[in-house]
């Protein structure tokens, strides 16, 4: 039987190869000893992932005609380095112990902190090497995408779309920081955070990188394309993050069941359970969301509610209507057949059920 190859298996190796290449680049300004830490950490944490915005990347080069030039693979990874980088700064800010079933990188350097019992804080000590560590990951992630070897005309012409995304991910960085202090959210007001932290840099806007290097210039079909398939896609993703946090598998999120209830986060399934909730319900709602030692009982109670007001139901029929409506989209673009295929198996791969 032929094995089928699916559009995230069919770029992984080149991806994979590509971060490798840049990686060793970078190795001899780390051979100081006490600099060999920094590098294993990235290194480490690179090495897990999907490789779905480099996905969405290279079927946008594809979609928009974009051939056989080695040097998309490298453009598109380097969105690997700048989704590291947001993931380290998001556990330093959320308090995270766990990334991809490891310590997160502030637990890491906490640890080395304490088993070398240096003086001073080690939890200090731990989240400024993790906010330096990821500050250096955004900076190479600028040098992979300028060095990739594409054409100095498509980078010329897609660097304002990555100037853009970069600043969309620190303004949701800073919303989602905005929305916790607040202590109360709305659907609106946690998808807006979503769409800026998450959604258009994971789907609308690799999609949209992809397209413009293949096109040299930014034509008006491809922002709406971008529009109505990949920020339909990008909120359906971030939905189902919203369900997996929850409800999700650790083996399949790499982090602690129910941890993004322990941390408190407002996503829009905390905010539709709200909306819905009766009084007793969001009193057990808002005493137990963000209890950093919230046990199985309260994760359980707290999933029974979000269950019993139908917020759950309600996140999963938004993301088959968004789903749908992306999938629909794909029918009437103006897009090559084979990235027309890869992006339906993309856009269904991006928002399964993982539960």
């Amino acid at each position: 039987m032929t094995k089928v190859t699916g559009p995230l298996e069919l770029i992984r190796p080149d991806v994979d190869r590509a971060l490798q290449r840049f990686l060793d680049r970078q190795r001899p300004a780390f051979d100081d000893p006490d600099l060999i830490a920094v590098m294993s950490a990235a290194e480490d944490f690179l090495a897990g992932g999907k490789r779905l915005r480099p996905a969405f990347c290279y079927w946008g080069w594809r979609a928009a005609g974009g051939g056989a030039d080695p040097g998309v693979f490298t453009a598109a990874a380097s969105l690997e380095l700048l989704q590291a980088s947001a993931l380290v700064h998001d556990d330093v800010m959320d308090s995270s112990d766990l990334r991809r079933g490891m310590p997160s990188a502030h637990r890491r350097f906490e640890k080395l902190h304490l088993d070398a019992e240096w003086s001073g804080s080690a939890l200090q000590f731990g989240e400024g090497a993790a906010i330096l560590l990821g500050n250096l990951m955004l900076i190479w992630s600028g040098e992979m995408w300028r060095t990739s070897g594409l054409p100095a005309t498509s980078l010329a012409a897609a660097q304002p779309v990555f100037d853009h995304m970069l600043t969309e991910l620190m303004s949701g960085q800073y919303l989602d920081l905005l929305e916790q202090a607040h202590g109360e959210n709305t659907f609106d007001s946690a998808l807006r955070v979503a769409l800026y932290k998450s959604g258009k840099y994971s789907v609308e806007q690799p999609l949209r990188l992809g397209m413009v290097l293949a096109a040299r210039s930014r034509e008006p079909w491809i922002d709406r394309f971008c529009a109505e398939y990949g920020q339909k896609v990008g909120i359906a993703f971030q939905l189902r993050d919203d369900v997996l946090g929850v409800f999700g598998d650790p083996v399949e999120t790499g982090k602690p069941a129910g941890d993004d209830l322990r941390e408190g986060k407002r996503t829009m399934l905390i905010a539709r359970t709200l909306a819905a909730a009766s009084k007793a319900q969001a009193h057990d709602v808002r005493n137990l969301l963000g209890d950093p030692k919230l046990d199985a009982e309260g994760v359980a109670r707290l999933r029974e509610v979000i269950e019993d007001t139908g917020a759950l139901a309600y996140c999963e029929d938004m993301i088959g209507r968004y789903l749908r409506d992306a999938l629909d989209s794909l029918q009437t673009a103006g897009i090559t057949a084979d990235a027309r295929e890869a992006l339906a198996a993309l856009a269904v791969a991006a928002t399964a059920r993982r539960t």
